[in-house]
């Protein structure tokens, strides 16, 4: 541009040049993250980490505000209702933005036009283990004392059409026989029932069994990722018996639509830069979650229709009916 050119337009407009220098920065203000869960439970403790790793990278500090009940449905609905600002974001688990639009016949969210991707924090593996005094080694005589007593083998889980429910419904589908569910809310509670001997197997996410398994309380009979974790090694994975086979839960950073393009970005880099320090994977996987390291928005995007697609067969093959 010609000098004259330049003085012509800031004659014309002599207030751009301020107003482009004082647009301000993202974030402003403090940043909400949403969570179904109840202060305590396991995905609270992994979101309050990872809020507070990434907000010391940003001026302003991240506020936990849980919204528990109705198996993610409050959590979920505030979330989708909240302004598309970039000041709120919705720190969700599978239940809430997969299996639920299968499981419920109506939903006050929609999971899929409600929300942009952000970002995959971590993969939180399920461990299937049976009680000390279950005759048991492996899932092989599981299936045979299933066969040979049908209808008699218990298992705990957060119910039939949860996470744990559906895992535990599949394995017993590909071995050709049925578990009883035992359903509980609270992962303490099953664990003192399955040590107690009430309850012969459990299915549960190994972040809650772990400690039990190391101290002998229960036997490891399958974990569910397609590879052995190192901090249970002596636990077979369920694809050594069903080539193939990898199911685990997941937690994740969504947006409201509607949300600005550039701050979902950021929000994925900064991510992405926490996750990446080994002092964060390392303390993931202690809180059972396995760090995402890379993923962007567009292939987080692919990773839930992934999902959607395969939790629709589980969903057919099991013959689970909405509610």
């Amino acid at each position: 541009m010609q000098r004259r050119d330049f003085a012509r337009a800031a004659a014309l407009f002599p207030f751009a040049g301020a107003a482009w220098a004082q647009t301000p920065a993202w974030p402003q203000r403090p940043v909400k993250f949403i969570l179904s869960q109840p202060a305590g439970a396991g995905p609270d403790i992994l979101a309050r980490y990872v809020a507070d790793q990434l907000g010391k990278s940003w001026p302003q500090p991240i506020v936990i505000e849980n919204r528990p009940g109705g198996q993610n449905v409050i959590g979920a609905q505030a979330a989708a209702r909240s302004p598309a600002d970039g000041y709120t974001f919705y720190y969700a688990t599978t239940a809430a933005m997969v299996t639920n639009a299968f499981t419920f016949k109506a939903l006050p969210y929609d999971p899929v036009k409600d929300f942009v991707p952000v970002r995959l924090v971590g993969r939180s593996p399920f461990v299937i283990a049976a009680a000390s005094s279950f005759q048991a080694k492996d899932l092989a005589e599981v299936f045979a004392k299933a066969k040979a007593a049908p209808g008699t083998i218990t298992i705990a889980t957060e119910g039939p059409k949860t996470f744990s429910g559906m895992l535990a419904d599949s394995v017993a589908q590909m071995g050709g026989v049925k578990f009883n569910h035992v359903p509980y809310t609270k992962a303490t509670d099953a664990m003192q029932d399955v040590i107690g001997g009430r309850v012969q197997l459990v299915c549960l996410p190994d972040a809650a069994l772990t400690a039990y398994l190391k101290a002998g309380q229960v036997r490891g009979l399958a974990i569910s990722t397609a590879q052995r974790q190192a901090d249970l090694a002596n636990v077979p994975t369920l694809a050594e018996t069903f080539p193939g086979f990898e199911y685990t839960g997941w937690n994740g950073v969504f947006a409201p639509a509607g949300t600005p393009p550039d701050i979902v970005a950021r929000v994925n880099r900064d991510l992405e830069a926490v996750l990446k320090q080994p002092e964060v994977t390392q303390r993931l996987l202690a809180l059972g979650s396995i760090a995402e390291q890379k993923m962007s928005v567009p292939e987080f995007e692919a990773f839930m229709r992934g999902e959607r697609e395969r939790w629709a067969q589980v969903v057919k093959t099991l013959g689970i009916t909405a509610e």
